[in-house]
C-alpha cells in the first residue's frame, strides 16, 4: 500500500522559515513528478510547487522567491522549504505524488501567526 507521509508542519511567526519533508513508502519505483498542495479554511485546495524527477520545477506566483522544492529521486522524497512566511500561507500542506496515478499524504498543518 503507497503511503506519503508529510513531516515538518508547525506554527511560526510572521517572516520566519520551515521546512516540510515527504517520504513515499509501499511502492517499488520512482514517481514521475511529486509536489505540495495546500488548502486553507474554506477555500479549494491549490498547487503550491511541483518538481519531476528530470528536476523541473513548477511554482504557484504567491511561492516565487520564497519558497523551494527539492527532491531525492531515488528515495521518493521530496521538500519544501518555505522562507519569508505569511499568515496567508497558513493552510494544510499536501504531499503529492504521481505516476499513472495521483498519490496524497494525509496533510500536515502550517500556520503562521502575525
Amino acid at each position: 500500500q503507497v503511503q506519503l507521509v508529510e513531516s515538518g508542519g508547525g506554527l511560526v511567526q510572521a517572516g520566519g522559515s520551515l521546512r516540510l519533508s515527504c517520504a513515499a513508502s509501499g511502492i517499488s519505483f520512482t514517481l514521475n513528478s511529486m509536489g505540495w498542495f495546500r488548502q486553507a479554511p474554506g477555500k479549494q485546495r491549490e498547487l503550491v510547487a511541483t518538481i519531476t524527477s528530470g528536476g523541473g520545477t513548477n511554482y504557484v506566483d504567491s511561492a516565487k522567491g520564497r519558497f523551494t522544492i527539492s527532491s531525492d529521486n531515488a528515495q521518493n522524497m521530496v521538500f519544501l522549504q518555505m522562507n519569508s512566511l505569511k499568515p496567508e500561507d497558513t493552510a494544510v500542506y499536501y504531499c503529492w505524488g504521481w505516476r499513472a496515478k495521483n498519490y496524497w499524504g494525509q496533510g500536515t498543518q502550517v500556520t503562521v501567526s502575525s
